[in-house]
């Protein structure tokens, strides 16, 4: 029986362009970009000349590219190193401004919305437990969007960081992250015409998940207005293992505004220690410049693709219906299709004995068999919960696959 992946949202397979640079450098290059010899120096010109790429594409400045093992350490440094540095910056602070006040600690606020990636959440919950932290979690409506109002009202001058990601990476919702950018962009000129003193006048800091975002849209940072922005490699056709944090310039200048979560080194910039992985990040910088010239023709072909699945199963399965904001332009990324199929449980199994590869819930959580957070988030009950699947396309994608794949479904599922 011939296999169908249809999960790339968990995971893409190396793209072959990529997969030939990375085999070749490692072949020629094995210096420690750290040395000051020959061998050292010329893996450094690699590293930096991969970090110049992805800044690129980005729009972004090459000292604003972190590289880091994944997008979960990535996150952990956006919410463990911004409040790390609150800390430094408070202390400080009271010590110049209120050397006699002796209570002074207020444990500083974050919004997450409610469906944010694991990495995230879990991060979030383990610091709200140590009382570092004081979180609000976002709500969203069915369609998984949150609500510009309600983060408004959440704002206040206890918030030092927003935390919303691009693309869902369970039902593909698309958040409106320049509005959330302008939104507390405004509140930071309202609190600076206040005169707060500085750090704290920065605050809040707006950082976006955009894992499953690059490979269908422009993640520009002038036109985003985001501070910082994770990126994985492994979503877009790269190496596992490798991934990368935005970090907005002014966040690294002193007082810094990030602290770094593995100590040591000074190698990327001060941010994270450890020797780099140059050959990832040379292989990652190809596959992030391929997925760019790729976007807008994968884009249409991925949403014409997704369409055409829902209706193959739809016209024999009536009874199927979508998590996913199916076919809205402004809230839905193609790739991801979460679809209800109230036929039967535990389909996940089922339907790879059948060699259709999905999941139920973000890889992160697959082992767990918990029903979907995200799901629930919606409004939707455990049930429904239970027997929902995610589909998610990709570059190697194709009709004839789908339809195979509709076929086995719809014979199951009818039996």
């Amino acid at each position: 029986m011939k296999p169908i992946y249809l999960d790339y949202a968990s995971s893409t397979p190396l793209d072959e362009r990529v997969l030939k640079t990375l085999v070749s450098f490692y072949e020629k290059n094995f210096g420690n970009p750290s040395s000051l010899h020959f061998f050292g120096q010329k893996s450094l010109a690699f590293l930096d000349e991969a970090r110049a790429r992805i800044a690129k594409i980005l729009l972004a400045n090459q000292r604003e590219i972190i590289f880091t093992s994944s997008a979960s350490e990535a996150n952990n440094l956006v919410l463990r190193g911004i409040l790390k540095a609150y800390f430094r910056n408070l202390l400080h602070f009271k010590k110049i401004n209120c050397p006699r006040e002796e209570k002074f600690f207020q444990a500083p606020k974050v919004i997450l919305s409610s469906i944010e990636h694991p990495s995230l959440l879990e991060t979030a919950k383990d610091l709200e437990k140590d009382g570092a932290l004081r979180v609000v979690y976002l709500p969203v409506n069915r369609e998984g969007i949150i609500d510009l109002k309600t983060l408004e009202k959440e704002l206040d001058s206890e918030t030092i960081l927003v935390s919303v990601m691009w693309v869902n990476n369970e039902v593909g919702s698309l958040e409106p992250i320049s509005q959330i950018a302008r939104l507390i962009k405004d509140f930071k000129e309202e609190k600076k015409s206040q005169k707060i003193s500085s750090p704290f006048n920065l605050y809040p800091l707006f950082h976006t998940d955009a894992s499953q975002a690059l490979n269908y849209f422009d993640l520009n940072v002038l036109k985003s207005g985001v501070d910082l922005m994770t990126l994985s490699s492994h979503k877009i056709y790269g190496p596992i293992g490798i991934a990368c944090l935005y970090v907005k310039s002014f966040l690294q200048e002193s007082p810094s505004l990030i602290a770094p979560l593995v100590t040591g080194g000074d190698q990327e910039f001060g941010l994270r220690a450890g020797t780099e992985n140059v050959a990832s990040a040379w292989a990652f910088a190809q596959a992030v410049e391929i997925a760019a010239s790729l976007r807008e023709k994968e884009y249409q072909r991925i949403w014409d693709l997704a369409l055409y699945f829902f209706q193959l199963l739809k016209s024999q399965l009536p009874l199927i219906e979508t998590n996913s904001p199916l076919g809205q332009k402004d809230k839905w990324s193609p790739h991801i299709l979460n679809l209800f199929l109230p036929y039967k449980e535990n389909l996940v199994q089922a339907l790879d004995l059948m060699g259709i590869a999905v999941s139920s819930t973000s890889a992160c959580s697959q082992r767990l068999e918990k029903p979907s957070y995200v799901l629930k988030a919606l409004g939707f009950d455990e049930t429904r919960a239970k027997r929902s699947l995610r589909f998610s396309f990709g570059r190697p994608t194709t009709k004839k696959e789908l339809e195979l794949a509709a076929k086995r479904i719809i014979k199951f599922l009818s039996s």
